[in-house]
């Protein structure tokens, strides 16, 4: 069975000041996350779903996914604050969304196999969708909770400009053992830091596995982050920022034995736009891939 490709496309991009998913940044205005469709059509994928939100609809169609539209079945799933559970509602004042665990689980009526979910904004290079094809290609049981995970080196996933949060990861063998989410982390030479919930300064070697939320599961899935979220509800559920990231949820399946996930390691570069400043490092990378050979000049005038 063919896996799918789920784009969380969402965001509101506070930080940096506008769509970000739809910033073109290869050389005639593609978004990153054409270039995250061109490596999953090649490694095989067989369906495109992106969650996106109901007022940048017309612009996301229009600017991205038409010039592909007609290569690989495309749906679209709109993520809304009000798509809670019976009995939870927004707290009034609440303008975030609620975060990549929620968005995946309102992709859950579209899709029924194994699927890889990644953000619009991180490329991610092609490694790493081979990788999770082949891993993905191989089940035949949609209800194993045998999960995977792209694991990259923290030091090449930070920003020169501000500081990032990434699921930082305890590996052992192949197989993830925990991972933390950590924000506030900056780049410091060739180490890194973060602060703390308690405010305190924390160092970081710069080797951490770290997941940029780059994932492989079955539809399973979707029931384990249902019941998270709905613990998540019951914690954070009045917070006006909360937000029910993907890493925790892994986290909570794995300390409860409901899921494993394989580490799949990638050498090829990663990069993201989270900042202005980011733009042009990002052009500049990609025209330097397209010079190598990795992507046409044109990328859709390839079959």
């Amino acid at each position: 069975m063919k896996p799918t490709l789920l784009v969380l496309a969402a965001g509101i991009g506070s930080r940096y000041g506008g769509l970000k998913q739809l910033d073109g940044v290869g050389p005639n205005g593609e978004p990153i996350l054409e270039y995250s469709v061109y490596d999953a059509l090649r490694a095989g994928f067989g369906k495109l779903v992106f969650v996106i939100r109901p007022d940048i609809a017309g612009a996301f169609k229009e600017q991205v996914t038409s010039k592909f539209a007609d290569r690989v079945t495309v749906e679209y799933v709109y993520q809304d604050l009000s798509m809670l559970p019976e009995g939870y509602s927004v707290p009034p004042q609440r303008q975030k969304p609620w975060g990549t665990g929620h968005a995946i689980l309102v992709a859950e009526p579209v899709i029924d196999e194994p699927f890889v979910a990644i953000n619009a904004d991180d490329f991610y290079g092609a490694a790493a969708y081979r990788l999770l094809g082949q891993h993905l290609s191989s089940i035949q049981d949609m209800a194993v909770t045998d999960y995977a995970m792209v694991g990259y080196r923290l030091r090449n996933t930070l920003s020169e400009f501000g500081s990032v949060a990434r699921g930082v990861c305890r590996v052992e063998g192949d197989y993830l053992q925990s991972i933390v989410e950590l924000t506030n982390i900056e780049k410091v030479g060739e180490q890194a830091r973060y602060t703390d919930t308690g405010g305190q300064v924390q160092s970081l070697s710069g080797d951490e596995t770290v997941s940029l939320n780059i994932w492989g599961f079955t539809p399973t899935i979707f029931n384990q982050l249902r019941r998270l979220f709905i613990q998540f509800l019951d914690e954070q559920g009045e917070s006006e920022k909360g937000e029910f990231y993907i890493p925790e949820a892994v986290g909570a399946l794995l300390r409860n034995r409901w899921a494993r996930v394989k580490i799949l390691p990638s050498q090829d570069p990663w990069f993201g736009v989270t900042y202005q400043a980011d733009k042009p490092h990002v052009i500049e990378r990609i025209h330097a891939l397209i010079d190598q050979g990795s992507y046409p000049e044109q990328l859709w005038s390839q079959a």
